[in-house]
């Protein structure tokens, strides 16, 4: 039985992502974070004006109960706090605290340095990163060719 081109991808980028989960678990674990709800707060971007939930849920790829489950489990640890939308009452934005900003930094940080990505040259990442946009839609758009935070 051979292995197609298709597997062998699937089974790298799963092993990049389970060796990134490994080697990232020591600084997740000193800022009591998981997998999870690293990837909550890294979807935060505080360059950005706090997204909805539903913008949230989208970026996450979850349902409502379970990123309110996840923003809960922020808001204890005083990563984030969860405000009305001034522009629609029924809404609630996320925004990072400025110790959700440090641990979001300090986060991004120990990914960066420890992911097997980082071997790659430059001109690597590049095409790479061009080759997962064409892979993934945006957020919300099933159809579309590109990541909205890639």
């Amino acid at each position: 039985m051979s292995t197609s081109t298709l597997e062998v991808a699937v089974v790298a980028v799963q092993s990049i992502v389970t060796q990134t989960d490994d080697l990232l678990g020591e600084a997740l674990a000193e800022h009591r974070l998981t997998g999870v709800t690293a990837q909550a707060l890294w979807a935060i971007d505080p360059s950005e004006a706090p997204p909805s939930m539903k913008a949230m849920a989208e970026r996450l790829f979850c349902n409502a109960p379970n990123l309110t489950f996840v923003v809960n489990q922020l808001v204890e640890r005083g990563f984030v706090e969860r405000t009305v939308d001034p522009s629609d009452r029924r809404s609630r934005r996320v925004s990072l605290t400025d110790e959700g900003r440090r641990v979001r930094a300090a986060v991004i940080e120990a990914a960066l340095a420890t992911s097997p990505l980082a071997r790659l040259a430059p001109k690597d990442l590049d095409r790479l990163v061009a080759i997962l946009r064409k892979a993934l839609p945006a957020p919300g758009d099933p159809e579309g060719d590109e990541v909205g935070h890639l």
